[in-house]
């Protein structure tokens, strides 16, 4: 058996990641340091090792609505433009760092207007971050509104109005069970009209239906997550899959699915790596992703998710450079800009790696 791609070999392939929250990935010195220059006083603990510790324990509930609780500290701390511009500075640090060349990275402008910003100013902040970051990685922001809150449109709108300058999408997010995407149907429609793109979350904590609304009433160009899409997969004994209508409609039409495997435990989604449903659904070639979500609250990056998955189902570097390639084209940015990241850096990559290394 041929040596399988080790986490260090990882670091340096040229990664894409489609689904990263920014108020998720937060260094716990600088959520420390910003609470102290903003007097926000409710964080657990002061010790950067420990605060850590803190976010990753809370997050392994098993249950979405308890992980999310853990965003009141990050969010509680982004309210400054000056918070929120070296947020999204130090997260475009990281991800170069753990070579990604291309990320879109998505946040909420309505949870960041607590000290008196506006909604244009959140985002000019978040953009002048991304900016400031090195240039070896390509930033696109996703506009996400909360699904328990009644202001989709206006952040679809605040979308399309920066789209030009940054802005490549729009999502919505948050607790899904009771808040079904069709509750935004107006954003989406205004978004399609003005032929702008958009994912959702759907299909983490709650089931089909909430996949079928993000795409046949909705219309996502891509699915958030979307794991419980093998809700409608049945395996028989000799192994052969079939696929229900919906499952074969998200195959047939190449919806991108962006998906996080660590999150996905935490959460309660899945029950291991080895038996999350990413497995299946690469070999049935889904137009499957890999991500990291939230970095702080699953201590994970890009690498160590691939770096799993070659543990659990024995994936080589031709696997790696699927998802990668598979993200890159589901990327909301134009065609010929894909295609450039694809054959100008992504391939290349793969194959100076797959050279030094002499294997697939």
């Amino acid at each position: 058996m041929s040596h399988l791609p080790t986490i260090d070999e990882i670091r340096q392939a040229p990664k894409v990641l489609l689904h990263d929250h920014l108020d998720g990935g937060v260094r716990p010195e600088t959520i420390i340091d910003l609470a102290r220059a903003s007097g926000y006083t409710r964080l657990p603990t002061t010790d950067p090792g420990e605060l850590r510790r803190w976010f990753r324990d809370a997050a392994d509930s098993g249950s979405l609505e308890r992980y999310l609780e853990t965003f009141a500290h990050t969010v509680g701390v982004m309210r400054t433009k000056e918070a929120l511009t070296r947020v999204a500075r130090e997260c475009a640090e990281d991800l170069a760092a753990d070579g990604v060349v291309y990320a879109e990275i998505r946040y909420a402008p309505e949870q960041h207007i607590g000290k008196g910003l506006t909604l244009d100013e959140v985002v000019e902040a978040v953009l002048e971050g991304f900016r400031q970051g090195p240039p070896k990685i390509r930033v696109g922001t996703l506009l996400t509104a909360m699904r328990h809150a009644a202001r989709s449109h206006e952040i679809a709108e605040l979308a399309v109005r920066y789209r030009d300058v940054g802005v490549v999408g729009f999502d919505i997010a948050g607790a899904e069970a009771g808040y079904p995407p069709t509750r935004h149907l107006d954003a989406f429609e205004y978004l399609q009209r003005e032929n702008a793109h958009f994912t959702i979350h759907a299909g983490e904590a709650f089931g089909l239906p909430s996949i079928w609304q993000a795409i046949q009433w909705c219309g996502a160009d891509r699915l958030g997550h979307g794991v419980r899409i093998i809700d409608d997969i049945s395996i028989s004994g000799d192994g052969t899959a079939k696929l229900g209508r919906l499952a074969a409609y998200v195959r047939d039409k190449r919806i991108p699915l962006e998906m996080c495997p660590t999150s996905n435990l935490q959460t309660g989604a899945a029950t291991s790596i080895a038996e999350h449903p990413i497995g299946l659904l690469r070999r049935l070639n889904f137009r499957v992703t890999v991500n990291t979500d939230n970095r702080l609250m699953s201590q994970t990056s890009v690498s160590e998710e691939f770096a799993k998955l070659v543990t659990a189902f024995g994936y080589g570097w031709d696997d790696l450079q699927w998802f990668t390639v598979n993200a890159m084209k589901s990327a909301f940015i134009p065609f010929d800009e894909r295609l450039a990241l694809i054959n100008g850096v992504i391939k290349p990559g793969f194959a100076q790696l797959k050279w030094a290394v002499g294997r697939p």
